[in-house]
């Protein structure tokens, strides 16, 4: 089968420092005029100003750990992968952002350009009773349901809880790894793999009764709603609803519920989900306090958030923070 090529030169050309960095959540730099300073993201050392980015040439370095380079060099050591590694995660993420048609470009196989393909083998050996996952509320249950645990075996996962996620068919597609020492990144994906394919939790959530979906941003959202006693949630693995994930919720349930974080991200998300389903569906938006995440509260508080999903009236515990946009 004829492949396609990766331009590493559009890459570097195309996508922003910036993106990137906004992408890792990479906060706390300053400075202006087209340069940033800051703690550096990638040995995470002393030294408040020893990373530096310049925007106009889109490059960054390290004048601590020595680190630096394009977009590409960045990403390959905040993900520990290689270049064509790098450049396939950049391509997926900003897919308006970078040429894949280079004729000085890297091959790549044609499947990781259309979709997701099935894994073909299971991660052994998971330890779902790691202290991690109490720390972040998740019952050893819920964590063994979802097949969520500490993997201590080799490769990209290592050292990381994994988190398998499967496509609307229930076909095990990948593992994100979660860090749990506070290194960069926070979850880590295969290369290639892409998220705007997948709706974390959508077989599990379409196999219960009901026409009422929870839609929230994370994998510790969605298990920590699902604990709570709500089974259909599913996950947007991020605040972007991608026309393939948009099209499954309408195409299934008549009511979603959007419980987004607190943040300035997940406020600004709210409008754009509510956005892309109501066209279809009866959209309910839960705001949430400033700062919160749905995985933070406790189960009781939840419950108490999402008491009067299935139906059209709201308990009055709820009332004062829910939005009506449907």
């Amino acid at each position: 089968m004829r492949g396609e090529f990766v331009s590493f030169a559009a890459i570097k050309r195309e996508v922003p420092m910036k993106a990137v960095l906004e992408h890792y959540r990479i906060h706390g730099l300053r400075g202006g005029q087209g340069r940033y300073r800051g703690r550096c993201p990638v040995h995470r050392g002393e030294g408040e100003d020893a990373f530096h980015v310049e925007l106009v040439r889109n490059v960054f370095h390290c004048f601590r750990c020595g680190a630096g380079g394009t977009v590409l060099d960045l990403v390959a050591r905040l993900e520990g992968c290689t270049l064509l590694q790098a450049a396939c995660q950049l391509r997926d993420w900003f897919p308006g952002g970078a040429g894949s048609s280079g004729v000085r470009g890297q091959r790549v196989t044609k499947g990781k350009t259309v979709g997701n393909r099935p894994l073909g083998f299971v991660l052994a050996g998971v330890d779902s009773a790691h202290p991690y996952l109490a720390e972040r509320h998740l019952a050893a249950g819920t964590a063994a349901r979802f097949g969520v645990g500490f993997y201590r075996g080799g490769g990209l996962m290592r050292g990381r809880v994994v988190i398998p996620i499967h496509d609307e068919q229930g076909r095990l597609l990948a593992y994100a790894g979660r860090s749990v020492d506070g290194s960069r990144p926070r979850y880590r994906f295969p290369a290639g793999f892409a998220k705007s394919r997948v709706l974390f939790n959508f077989h599990r959530a379409t196999a219960v009764p009901g026409d009422t979906a929870v839609v929230v941003e994370g994998f510790f959202d969605c298990m920590r709603v699902t604990q709570a006693g709500f089974a259909s949630v599913v996950s947007l693995m991020g605040t972007e609803l991608y026309e393939h994930p948009a099209r499954l919720l309408r195409e299934r349930f008549a009511r979603v519920v959007v419980l987004l974080d607190g943040d300035e991200a997940g406020r600004k998300a709210r409008g754009r989900v509510a956005g892309g389903l109501r066209d279809k569906c009866a959209v309910r938006v839960i705001e949430l306090p400033e700062g919160a995440q749905p995985d933070q509260l406790p189960d009781g508080q939840l419950r108490g958030l999402l008491a009067d999903t299935t139906g059209c009236g709201r308990s009055s515990a709820a009332r004062r923070n829910v939005a009506n946009v449907a």
